[in-house]
């Protein structure tokens, strides 16, 4: 049964690039409206169980809770106009692969934060920036928008990884439907506004366009998401965790097949060292931490 849930759920966070840009490229949708209508059906689909069953949940959140959740929000806003954009200026192959940064991003910020990484760690942000180097250098000589698009992806993979990390602190108190909801929320809320100012309809598209809208917030929010989600309960999160990775080859596979997206052979080469570069990143983040539980249940805690 694991192995069914992992495969729905790489098969579910890999076709969100490829879906979105296929929608994108066929429709009239706007970047702004994918954002805002995956996040703000999430919520409501996140919201609904909580209501029933603990609505005092949403009463009782604290001014802490609701400051990180904010901050999780704004971050998640960003990050998904950065993504949706990149889709429209590389290729989904590269776009999907630099967004994926967000764990070597948190090696990143911890580092800033006085954190001291093992050796692993820092081998594998090497490698994964040598894929960074490969893929951006080849779309350099392709086109200018082609490496607008990588910046906006890397943009969005460090938003991620700012996101995950408010959240955790967010998710220290809080529930995960109640944490979701609101945090989807405010970045919908958010996301309108940018729409607003941007001049982006987040309405008025034909069936296809809601189609693919739809289809977005099933496959990568609701299936992708809620399969690994369910799966942490089940499996460790380093498994989970390099489960996940296996969004960045899922997703060149599927543009290629429904996109008919071809790349140059140096970009797949970035591909793969981008892959094994945070394979080896989230291995030694995952060690790191289980042997700082081990010390902290040995000398015990306040």
């Amino acid at each position: 049964m694991n192995l069914l849930i992992s495969a729905l759920g790489v098969l579910g966070v890999a076709s969100s690039g490829p879906l979105i840009a296929g929608t994108l490229g066929a429709t009239s949708v706007t970047a702004l409206a994918i954002a805002f209508w995956r996040n703000a059906i999430a919520a409501v689909v996140m919201a609904v169980p909580v209501a029933v069953r603990e609505p005092r949940q949403f009463t009782g959140i604290t001014s802490r809770e609701f400051g990180w959740s904010a901050v999780a929000a704004v971050a998640l806003a960003f990050h998904f106009a950065c993504f949706i954009t990149a889709l429209q200026l590389t290729s989904v192959a590269a776009a999907t692969a630099l967004v994926c940064l967000q764990s070597a991003w948190i090696a990143v910020f911890q580092l800033f934060r006085g954190t001291r990484h093992r050796w692993p760690v820092l081998l594998g942000l090497g490698i994964a920036f040598g894929g960074v180097v490969a893929i951006t250098g080849f779309d350099m000589g392709s086109s200018t928008d082609a490496l607008i698009g990588d910046v906006l992806a890397l943009a969005g993979g460090a938003l991620a990884g700012l996101y995950t990390l408010a959240g955790g602190k967010a998710r220290q108190s809080m529930g995960t439907g109640t944490y979701t909801t609101l945090c989807y929320g405010m970045c919908a809320a958010l996301v309108a506004v940018m729409a607003l100012f941007s001049g982006q309809p987040l309405a008025g598209f034909d069936a296809g366009g809601w189609l693919g809208i739809l289809a977005i917030t099933v496959c990568a929010q609701l299936v992708g998401h809620t399969a690994f989600n369910h799966l942490l309960a089940t499996m460790s999160p380093l498994v989970v965790s390099m489960i996940i990775l296996l969004e960045i080859p899922g997703a060149a596979i599927l543009a290629a097949i429904f996109l008919n997206e071809t790349l140059p052979g140096g970009t797949y080469a970035g591909l793969a060292l981008i892959l094994v570069g945070l394979a080896v990143v989230v291995s030694g983040q995952r060690r790191g931490r289980a042997r700082a539980d081990r010390r902290e249940a040995e000398l015990g805690t306040d």
